[in-house]
């Protein structure tokens, strides 16, 4: 069970081939909810290597977070921020639950989701431009990939209820215990203090990034479940690229 939920966490994603999982059903979706920021390492490790080479171009700041927003996107085969558009798409159409889903389903983008991706794109993007430009700071912006995929943990903890029967969401929602959720989330707080101490910046800037974070996702899942009834797919990438912009700039 522990090599599939592996699997399904790194092929789910990351755009990194591996071999299918065996199986997939709540026990493994759980393994893979909680694995989710060790595997999200070979995307901290694009981000921090696209980091540094900007800078040993001698591009402008804003220009290497562009682009490791852009590879970081690449690195994800951008299905998180299709969620984030649809969420956003699905959040303006109407208030009945049922028209919103079939609109976040249609898989187009309309003026809600594109201003969404922009927005946030363009946050973490100077974000990451504000972190020092270091190794060090290249080093911090890997971790918070990493600790931004901790959302997932958060999505899918016992007690949330997925927004229909079928999809990802019906899968994946109420896996994760409460308790193994929590020490993730102290796990990755403890990560972005360490990262930022060793950074230069004031230890608690961790800390502080971890509650933003936790903050963010707390309000994206209540209106949620007041709108959808609960979460989807979407949902999901949604929370991890909202996490990640709350993460940077809070560090920034």
């Amino acid at each position: 069970m522990l090599r599939d939920g592996w699997r399904l966490a790194l092929g789910t994603l990351t755009a990194v081939p591996v071999p299918p999982p065996a199986q997939v059903d709540r026990p493994r979706a759980r393994v893979a909810m909680l694995l989710a920021p060790v595997a999200a390492v070979p995307l901290a490790v694009l981000v921090a290597v696209v980091l540094q080479l900007a800078r040993g171009a001698s591009l402008p700041a804003l220009v290497g977070g562009v682009l490791a927003v852009a590879a970081l996107a690449l690195g994800t085969r951008v299905m998180h921020w299709d969620g984030l558009s649809d969420v956003a798409d699905g959040l303006t159409a109407s208030y009945d639950a049922e028209r919103s889903l079939a609109v976040m389903k249609t898989g187009t983008s309309g003026p809600a989701g594109t201003v969404a991706v922009v927005l946030v794109a363009g946050l973490q993007a100077a974000a990451l431009a504000g972190l020092p430009g270091s190794l060090r700071g290249a080093v911090l912006a890997g971790t918070v990939v990493c600790a931004s995929r901790g959302a997932l943990a958060v999505c899918c903890v016992h007690g949330v209820r997925p927004a229909r029967p079928g999809g990802l969401g019906a899968t994946f929602a109420g896996t994760v215990p409460r308790a193994a959720a929590v020490v993730l989330w102290l796990v990755v707080a403890a990560a972005l203090v360490a990262a930022a101490a060793l950074t230069g910046l004031p230890w608690w800037r961790g800390a502080v990034a971890a509650v933003a974070a936790l903050l963010v996702l707390g309000a994206l899942l209540l209106r949620v479940h007041r709108r959808f009834g609960g979460v989807t797919g979407d949902v999901f990438g949604a929370a991890i690229e909202l996490a990640l912009a709350a993460l940077l700039v809070a560090l920034a």
